[in-house]
């Protein structure tokens, strides 16, 4: 099985961390992984991205054209990815700031909010652990478990202080996406 992702938002969203801590869970779950993140002048409040792929065999190019999952965490970034989606796959839809409805009906739509989630969780800056927690809901490409332990592993000793505000995160993102 072979799961591929395209995260995009602004520069500062944590698109590439996302992708990062996805990458280094399946990672440590056994799986094959690519991640690749584009960004340069888009790092100062353009939209950047990141491409991961995760499989069970090896992977012939780290090259995304139809993934799997896109996660939009503005509006261009879904004007700008959401007819790639494969049909039947899924878009993850940051709905605090995405303001229109998308357009495929032949994907499976997972709205999250996940800014106004974050901000209820008194850090604007934990939105990217929101969506993360509804990506890996809505595909199961890791386990929840996994993602902690990847999460507490990467984290810079100066921000471990931060777990429990991310496993939170991620947890009303998981939900979301359940509901």
């Amino acid at each position: 099985m072979q799961h591929e992702f395209i995260f995009a938002g602004f520069g500062g969203q944590g698109v590439l961390l996302m992708g990062q801590l996805l990458a280094h869970t399946a990672m440590d779950e056994g799986k094959r992984v690519s991640w690749i993140p584009s960004y340069g002048p888009e790092m100062r409040g353009g939209t950047a991205n990141c491409t991961v792929i995760v499989s069970d065999r090896e992977i012939g190019s780290p090259v995304v054209s139809r993934p799997s999952c896109v996660v939009a965490m503005n509006l261009p970034s879904l004007d700008k990815f959401e007819e790639t989606v494969k049909p039947n796959g899924v878009l993850v839809i940051n709905s605090s700031l995405v303001t229109r409805e998308p357009k495929r009906q032949d994907v499976t739509v997972v709205k999250v909010p996940a800014t106004q989630v974050a901000n209820e969780l008194g850090n604007a800056r934990v939105a990217n652990m929101v969506a993360l927690g509804a990506v890996i809901e809505a595909t199961g490409v890791v386990t929840p478990d996994g993602l902690m332990k990847a999460l507490k592993k990467n984290l810079p000793p100066h921000r471990q202080n931060l777990l429990p505000l991310n496993r939170e995160a991620i947890e009303k993102g998981r939900k979301t996406a359940q509901e």
